[in-house]
Parts: C-alpha cells; sequence; structure tokens
C-alpha cells in the first residue's frame, strides 16, 4: 500500500460531494489506499494518476507522485456519470471566480 496524503483542496471537494465525513482527509486516504490495492489506478495527463473509488464508481482522484517522498498525493477530484452532485455550472462558476480573484490581487 502506498502512503497517501490529501490535500486541503480535495478534502473540500469530497465534502462537496459525499457528507457526512468526520475527517475527509483519513477518509479520502483510507479510499484511495482501498482503490490502490484493488488495482483501480490509470495514468493521466501531465504525470497524473487517477484512482478509481471502489465504493462511488463516479469519483475520481487525481493525484501527484512524490517520488522522493514515496507518497501519492491527492491534488483534487472530480465526478463522473450523467448525474454529478454537484452540477458543472458550479464548479465553472468556482473556477471562474478564482480566476478573477487572482487578476484583481496581480
Amino acid at each position: 500500500m502506498a502512503l497517501v496524503a490529501v490535500t486541503d483542496h480535495a478534502a473540500e471537494r469530497y465534502l462537496q460531494r459525499v457528507r457526512g465525513a468526520l475527517d475527509p482527509k483519513l477518509e479520502v486516504a483510507s479510499r484511495v489506499s482501498r482503490a490502490i490495492d484493488a488495482g483501480r489506478l490509470e495514468p493521466g495527463e501531465r504525470g497524473a494518476v487517477l484512482v478509481r473509488d471502489r465504493e462511488d464508481t463516479e469519483l475520481v482522484y487525481i493525484c501527484m507522485e512524490d517520488k522522493p517522498r514515496g507518497e501519492l498525493i491527492v491534488i483534487t477530484l472530480w465526478e463522473g456519470g450523467e448525474d454529478p452532485r454537484v452540477p458543472k455550472r458550479f464548479t465553472d462558476e468556482l473556477r471562474r471566480a478564482a480566476r478573477s480573484s487572482r487578476a484583481s490581487r496581480a
């Protein structure tokens, strides 16, 4: 089993989709570890590793390897399928707001 770390961003996105997590980072790390043990990983773009959740097959964790530390870092997640819990228009709006905020600080 790989050592799994979870960013604050990934934990927030998880909480948006899966309610009731007391410790979202621990829950994400556990779910990613179980998915890796089940062989549910595939290469992604730009060196990312995609890990598909075992229990909720629509959740995909986007991870990066930290080879010197031997860690897999969950940087974000997304949800596939026809009926996502968080509609795309909301995630698109969050992305626009973040870009606007960065532009105003520059």
